[in-house]
């Protein structure tokens, strides 16, 4: 059954021209990836696709009666309503379907009313409602149910977004990038989830391993054609490398007909038969193909990079505090030339913190880092740069230099390199403004790159990059010279980048030998193993003894299990905030007051707590 028809699609933004005569179906069931290059549209399509645009030509037709949920890029969340509100502000139909029963229940009189009323919550299965969501934001780590929107950040109103839409259980769900602002174990819920549930998906995403197992159809815009792959991301691969070896021969074999073709219009008189007209059309359609090259151009980019010494980076029982959080308790590790290093943990354990710190942008609180004297960082940050009003893509490049060394004495322009990044010559004196966030992420990737580093340190550099620059990216990685620290919830990426992983938790860091997915076999070997039995005596010692508490201490253990509940989420606001830096510094020591007295209230509520349950 079709759900929805994009019809002719055309789309310019002044001169250019985003969209043109874009037309495909999405149907029910099914489960599309919308597969493009950066800049080439994906985000405006989802857009108009979702009424949040319009274009500038033909129209999308919508099945009667399709419920439509929206994960755009940016949240429109009102940010004076708590967490639990924003679930509830939304026209998500079991709302209704709880608010008629509610509303039955007041009229007991009308018994047809109630009824019809009980029949729509069995239906619906509205009865669970309140267990489904605060089960879907404990697993996007929402807990703080009464936290206001405008206190989340960028990334909690994202993941909030998508609670929203999951919630809403629609006909059709449209993401865009649902990936990005989740940590490892986020994405591998949300895959399971999607896996398992019969919504129909229509989405943008750069994480392979997420295609792969989520998608059982690609929809690619390629060169402004679109092509469609039943099946999945391996499939499409396949398929589409068959299409570019067949696409490639036909060009071959039209460039020959070409030359003879030429030959003969040279040779033919100015007038024309009927017959001889035909062939002419022809041979300007066979010259249309001859000179048909695609877009997409190698990025052989074999920097000759400065030499590193036997000294790279040392970090000496390095720890580092915020408050009463440790994020990192005493660490020491000696960085070898050439080592590929990926750093894993949840959102909050740090990352971002012991990255800064290596860069030189934090001081340790303890202990020491002692830097090579030929090392050279060059340090890609989730922030990106900061970008000039007026200025032009080739500007922002030059800024960094003009050129970068390549092996065998030659250079490599900062116009060349821009090319290799897919910006042709013409969109390198666009204004930056006129970039997509993709594009804005390749741009800032050069800006990296012609400093020449020999310590390359990757905050998230795989948000917002299309497969093409990924794939360009890896293979750069994967011939890399120096070394590497990345950070990155692309396991794909991590998978084929990194020998080895930083598990960061609880302010601990583990070495793993091996990558991503080594990693996720560990951890399932690890929980799979059978637990030993426990003993008669064992067993019989930790059986708790039981006592009856009065009616007044049964009601004080719960008042300490509501307090307690709502002071660690406070605790935790604060810590990730500061593990964040998302607290200004003149407010860091008044917060860290705070966060001190939370904690000593957290500690005498608990004691309180356990005398009661020990009784």
């Amino acid at each position: 059954m079709n759900l929805i028809s994009i019809e002719n699609i055309h789309k310019s933004f002044g001169e250019r021209v985003i969209l043109h005569d874009i037309s495909f179906g999405i149907n029910k069931d099914q489960k599309i990836a919308f597969v493009a290059k950066n800049g080439t549209g994906k985000t405006t399509l989802l857009n108009i696709i979702a009424g949040k645009d319009s274009a500038d030509e033909g129209q999308i037709v919508i099945r009667k009666g399709i419920k439509l949920a929206y994960l755009s890029q940016k949240m429109d969340l009102n940010p004076n309503l708590t967490v639990e509100q924003s679930i509830f502000n939304t026209d998500n139909p079991i709302l209704k379907i709880i608010e008629n029963y509610e509303k039955a229940l007041e009229n007991s009189d009308d018994i047809d009313a109630y009824q019809k009323a009980f029949d729509a919550m069995e239906h619906h299965h509205a009865w669970d409602f309140e267990t489904q969501y605060k089960q879907i934001l404990h697993k996007l780590r929402l807990e703080n149910l009464q936290q206001k929107v405008s206190e989340l950040s960028g990334g909690q109103q994202k993941r909030l977004g998508l609670a929203i839409c999951l919630l809403m259980n629609p006909d059709l769900l449209i993401l865009d990038e649902p990936t990005n602002h989740l940590d490892l174990e986020m994405i591998e819920w949300l895959e399971a989830y999607l896996q398992k549930t019969k919504l129909t998906l229509f989405m943008v995403t750069h994480d392979r391993y997420f295609l792969e197992r989520v998608c059982n159809e690609i929809v690619e815009l390629d060169e402004g054609i679109i092509y469609r792959y039943t099946g999945n991301y391996s499939y499409y691969l396949e398929k589409k490398e068959t299409r570019l070896e067949i696409e490639k021969a036909t060009v071959e074999k039209a460039k020959n007909l070409y030359v003879r073709e030429l030959d003969w219009m040279r040779r033919t008189p100015q007038a024309r038969t009927t017959k001889s007209k035909s062939r002419i059309d022809a041979f300007y359609e066979t010259e249309e193909l001859a000179k048909t090259r695609r877009k997409e151009r190698p990025m052989e980019l074999e920097i000759n990079m400065e030499r590193l010494g036997s000294k790279v980076i040392e970090l000496h029982k390095v720890t580092k505090s915020f408050g009463d959080l440790q994020v990192l308790k005493p660490f020491e590790y000696v960085f070898q030339r050439g080592e590929s290093l990926g750093i894993v943990g949840k959102n909050g354990t740090g990352k971002s913190t012991l990255l800064n710190m290596i860069a030189g942008l934090l001081k340790p609180d303890t202990g020491k880092i002692v830097i090579g004297d030929t090392v050279k960082v060059g340090y890609y940050t989730q922030e990106g740069f900061h970008i000039k009003p007026g200025q032009k893509v080739i500007e922002v490049v030059r800024e960094f230099g003009e050129f970068i060394p390549l092996t065998k004495g030659k250079t490599l322009s900062a116009g060349s390199l821009l090319e290799k990044f897919l910006f042709d010559r013409k969109q390198q004196y666009d204004f930056v403004e006129k970039l997509s966030g993709g594009e804005l992420k390749r741009l800032y990737l050069c800006t990296i790159l012609i400093q020449n580093p020999n310590f390359l340190i990757l905050d998230e550099p795989t948000n917002d990059l299309d497969i093409i620059t990924l794939n360009v990216l890896e293979n750069f990685l994967l011939d890399y010279p120096g070394t590497l620290m990345v950070v990155s919830h692309d396991r794909y990426f991590m998978d084929k980048i990194v020998d080895h992983l930083f598990v960061l938790a609880d302010g601990n860091i583990k070495d793993f030998p091996g990558n991503y997915s080594d990693y996720r076999d560990y951890l399932d070997h690890r929980e799979t193993e059978p637990e030993k039995p426990e003993s008669k005596e064992e067993k019989k010692a930790t059986e708790p003894k039981k006592t009856v508490l009065s009616y007044n201490e049964k009601r004080e253990m719960q008042q300490l299990e509501t307090d307690l509940e709502k002071l660690n989420s406070e605790k935790k606001k604060i810590e990730t905030d500061f593990v964040e830096m998302r607290i200004a510094e003149d407010k860091m020591y008044a917060m860290g007051k705070k966060l001190e007295e939370i904690i000593a209230t957290i500690d005498q509520k608990e004691e309180r707590w356990l005398e009661l349950s020990m009784r």
